[in-house]
């Protein structure tokens, strides 16, 4: 049988042998989705405040010109801009994969290359001249793999869509951003108007240390008293250091995500005077796989992950490889320019189908099917996440807002407390420890109001973030 006849059958047996191992290869069952609810518990408005620019959701200046800060030098999203350009680079370099390579060469064979080729050609029936004459070439080399079976195309695809995961990730640290230095700056006006309330409390402590040291002067209050009167007024002092040392981690916490060495931080009215949103919508459920770029990149890697499993399942194929080469080829140096006699133009082919790689075949692909699951149960969970939290935040902020309203009204009745037993004492109708309780009642009361006040702004933020809101 001809030498020829040989070979084309050997081909076809192989390319017969992968594409029966291919078929062997079951494509993995991805369950569906579970239905996400048709609203939000207490939203009813299709209008979402995610919508919303970071630049117009945050009234106070001062935050935005932290929050533009932030964008324009925060480290963390710097290195995911890098993430984006590395995720570039490999989509360019599976694109580059459909196209054909070209290569200048040179090749220089030796005189026992010379003579195997020979003999080579002599048992096999080749023509020896043809092989004697290939002992010099300098040209170009092209080679080029056809995408049969859509390998190739399937790992640009996965590579195309996890570059654009990259920028979703991008997103998501910047709407992280955005959220953590609004949560870092509400913080900061917190702490200031605790500390200027403690300051307050000290004043009328002190005022109050000073008449039962009179008092006890006239024999009308004990030691006891005073060193109560003393006592308390100590401890609220030392709260004043504790305010100030926590004013300067958060200080220097929102410096590092501006990306730059502490300094103090300017801000604007106290949390008291702080305006909030006019309307707190969150829209419908549907808007965040939409918005949300956690969800979003989620789905961008499930699609990267089911390109890949279709890249493993058409690496069981045969691919075909063709070479063609233009250039000189002699069988001596000093004529190798010489044309037309010098000049060769050829093209070469060659199938390659996989035969004793199937276990590891095999293993890469269940390897790619499992990743597929696990995608597919990660932007589930993004999904249920993102629902999560949105109601949650909703809750929190309709529930702090009637808990500040009464907060208010308590620091109000017991501020009064507080000069009624003032007024009751120095009539002798009250004891010291009447009024140390209602000093200390108050100073409770104003911070338990100005921390709910404080929660507001932080679940309203909170709410802006699990809308997706932040990176537009």
């Amino acid at each position: 049988m001809p030498v020829q006849q040989i070979l084309i059958k050997s081909i076809y047996g192989l390319i017969f042998l992968a594409i029966v191992s291919s078929c062997k290869i079951t494509d993995p069952q991805i369950p569906s989705l579970t239905p996400m609810p048709s609203a939000f518990e207490g939203s009813t408005d299709s209008v979402s405040i995610g919508d919303i620019s970071w630049q117009d959701f945050f009234s106070d200046p001062y935050l935005v010109a932290l929050i533009d800060t932030g964008i324009n030098h925060n480290l963390d999203l710097k290195s995911a801009v890098q993430r984006i350009e590395i995720a570039r680079t490999e989509y360019d370099i599976r694109q580059g994969a459909l196209l054909p390579s070209l290569d200048a060469r040179f090749r220089a064979r030796s005189g026992e290359a010379l003579r195997n080729n020979v003999l080579r050609g002599t048992i096999n029936g080749d023509q020896n001249g043809d092989a004697q004459r290939e002992n010099y070439f300098l040209g170009f080399q092209s080679t080029w793999e056809a995408d049969l079976w859509g390998k190739l195309r399937s790992r640009r695809e996965a590579a195309y869509a996890r570059f654009l995961a990259t920028e979703k990730g991008k997103h998501l640290v910047t709407t992280a951003l955005v959220a953590e230095i609004a949560r870092l700056y509400y913080e900061l006006l917190g702490l200031d108007y605790e500390l200027e309330t403690i300051r307050k409390n000290i004043a009328l402590q002190e005022v109050g240390q000073e008449v039962i040291q009179i008092q006890k002067l006239g024999g009308r209050a004990t030691e006891l008293a005073v060193q109560q009167f003393q006592a308390q007024l100590l401890g609220t002092r030392s709260l004043q250091y504790e305010r100030q040392q926590r004013i300067v981690e958060v200080e220097n916490q929102l410096n590092l995500l501006l990306g730059r060495y502490p300094q103090p931080i300017e801000r604007g009215d106290s949390i008291l005077n702080q305006r909030l949103p006019e309307f707190v919508e969150a829209g419908i459920p549907s808007n965040l796989i939409r918005r949300r770029p956690d969800i979003q990149q989620a789905e961008l890697v499930l699609t990267a992950a089911r390109a890949d499993v279709d890249a493993a399942k058409a690496a069981f194929l045969p691919s075909l490889t063709l070479t063609p080469y233009l250039g000189f080829q002699t069988q001596s140096f000093p004529s190798l320019f010489t044309t037309p006699e010098s000049l060769i133009l050829g093209m070469l082919g060659g199938v390659t189908a996989p035969i004793f790689q199937q276990r590891q075949l095999k293993a890469d692909y269940s390897r790619m099917v499992a990743q597929n699951f696990q995608a597919f149960y990660n932007y589930q969970q993004s999904i249920l996440t993102g629902y999560q939290e949105v109601l949650t935040s909703l809750q929190r902020v309709e529930n702090f807002k009637q808990a500040y309203e009464l907060r208010e009204q308590e620091a109000q009745v017991l501020l009064n407390a507080v000069s009624t037993s003032n007024d009751l004492f120095a009539a002798g109708y009250a004891t010291y420890l009447e009024v140390i309780t209602a000093q200390e009642r108050v100073l409770e009361a104003e911070l338990n109001m100005i921390n709910t006040r404080k929660e507001i702004f932080l679940a309203l933020t909170s709410l802006y973030q699990a809308l997706g809101g932040g990176w537009q």
